[in-house]
């Protein structure tokens, strides 16, 4: 398809732009020969007029030379033309095809689930604890849906302007306490969460949307943190900006990961064994940006990750 686009807009391209040149090309020689004096030229003998018509020959074959240079040129700078237009629209359709693949395929996965429980449920006679089994199995996929799908319409949302008529003020320490005290019913949680909150830090944005990053980074740190290991959250201010930073002493990351930790539905080799969809540190990212924020990543392999997110700090 790109290929075929490629092909007509560099047509165009070049189609246009000759014919503007050959209408260039005619205009001046018109406008030179209009000009001209001949009346002049014939008072002043023979030697004069043979001057102006070598002129006005040399014209031509000069403006014939420049449009054959530009035969062979036009179509080369056509096709960087064209080639230069059309790599935003072939980046943005493959990330689209990236994400529409993506999204299908994590969806397939909780639908087969839930298909394959109620269908042995069906096949025969089963006790109470069987059906409550199949039930719960069935409902965990239809609840990993639901967040896939919130997910994906937290994505769509972006950072219009609706979306910031909801923003109000803030306090990241609190987002932080209320986050960290909805862990507190897991033991192996809350034995490696290590909080330590600064001074109020007070933003402007959406309560939602931001305990939503707080919460899906401090899932990472702990989803690929040991049991032995240890998750330290902090908040700052410094320099009119607050941060939370979630430091842990998990597996850490690569280079070539680190590059990729944004990508949606982007996993790691060694994230795929571990529940997830890919889609936690995308929305993080978006999510901060809406806010005029930005998420940075450190980590090294076996040592740990350490994920910041600094948003400006309201007056």
């Amino acid at each position: 398809m790109f290929r075929r686009a490629l092909v007509r807009l560099t047509v165009t391209y070049t189609v246009v732009q000759l014919l503007l040149f050959a209408a260039f090309a005619v205009g001046i020689y018109i406008f030179v020969t209009g000009t001209f004096d001949i009346d002049a030229a014939e008072s002043d003998g023979a030697g004069a007029l043979n001057a102006a018509e070598q002129g006005f020959a040399n014209l031509r074959t000069g403006l014939l030379v420049l449009y054959a240079v530009l035969l062979v040129l036009i179509p080369l700078a056509s096709y960087l033309m064209a080639r230069t237009a059309l790599a935003p629209l072939q980046r943005n359709y493959e990330l689209q095809q990236r994400f529409v693949d993506g999204a299908s395929h994590e969806m397939r996965s909780p639908l087969s689930i839930i298909q394959g429980e109620l269908e042995l449920a069906l096949l025969a006679t089963r006790t109470p604890a069987e059906y409550e089994r199949a039930t719960q199995t069935a409902l965990d996929a239809v609840d990993g849906l639901t967040r896939l799908t919130n997910d994906l319409l937290l994505l769509s949302r972006g950072t219009g302007v609706e979306l910031k008529k909801t923003y109000e003020l803030v306090d990241l320490n609190d987002l932080v306490r209320h986050d960290v005290d909805a862990r507190s019913s897991s033991r192996e949680d809350a034995a490696r969460l290590h909080v330590h909150l600064g001074q109020p830090t007070v933003v402007f944005g959406s309560p939602a949307l931001l305990a939503r990053a707080v919460a899906n980074i401090v899932d990472n740190a702990l989803k690929f943190t040991p049991p032995s290991g240890v998750v330290n959250v902090r908040t700052d201010i410094q320099n009119g900006t607050c941060s939370i930073t979630v430091q842990d002493t998990g597996i850490g990351m690569d280079d070539g990961d680190l590059q990729h930790a944004f990508d949606r539905f982007w996993r790691s080799d060694q994230a795929r064994s571990r529940p997830g969809h890919g889609l936690g540190l995308s929305l993080v990212r978006q999510i901060t940006q809406a806010h005029d924020g930005r998420i940075t990543l450190t980590s090294k392999p076996g040592l740990g990750t350490t994920a910041t997110l600094n948003l400006p700090l309201r007056p």
